[in-house]
């Protein structure tokens, strides 16, 4: 059950960057949220509840319009545009990033989002970046799939900029393209050993 589980949000995950990537070439800002957290609704909620990995292309319009997209654990909408109550800012950032930071402090939420100034997508745990995703750079997407996976690996912590550089082609870790993965050092050495003792 637990694998399941853990399946259906690497897809989720996947399916909301894919989305966010898409958003961000065209120079627009969305916002996803996967868990509870506090908004009001800035439209009617005309369209009902649907898995959203089912229907990327609907959840992608709906996410351009005003306010953040909420999403049950579950993977089902639950409500578009909706304007959460920030607690929490982001420094250097606006309105939307300082929304995604108050979202993500809430236990167990995932925050993607997407900033049409820089056109650059982040990923939110447990009121900190995780993961950045660069729209423009080549081949971006299929650095997706690998990069959920370390994402479900690395801890939660600034502790240490990884820089996909520093993850050398002689510890057998596949470089990825457009990504950078902010984590606990602890977390990464845990990876890199794990990989080296493998090679041994």
């Amino acid at each position: 059950m637990k694998n399941k589980k853990s399946n259906e949000t690497k897809e989720l995950e996947e399916t909301l960057i894919q989305i966010g990537l898409r958003i961000a070439k065209r120079g627009e800002g969305a916002l996803f949220v996967i868990g509870d957290v506090d908004y009001d609704l800035l439209v009617d909620q005309t369209v009902p509840p649907f898995k959203v990995t089912n229907n990327p292309k609907l959840l992608e319009s709906l996410a351009l319009m005003d306010g953040a997209i909420i999403i049950n654990k579950d993977g089902s909408l639950k409500a578009y545009g909706a304007m959460i109550k920030s607690t929490s800012t982001l420094k250097n950032f606006g309105t939307r990033h300082s929304a995604a930071m108050t979202s993500s402090k809430n236990p167990g939420n995932i925050v993607v989002i997407v900033s049409e100034e820089d056109r650059k997508i982040r990923v939110l745990k447990e009121g900190k970046m995780v993961m950045q995703f660069d729209a423009l750079q080549k081949n971006v997407e299929k650095s997706v799939s690998q990069a959920v996976n370390v994402l479900e690996s690395v801890g939660v912590g600034t502790i240490g900029t990884i820089g996909t550089s520093i993850l050398a082609p002689s510890l057998g870790l596949a470089l990825l393209p457009g990504v950078i993965i902010f984590g606990s050092t602890y977390y990464l050495g845990k990876i890199l050993t794990g990989k080296l003792r493998k090679e041994n």
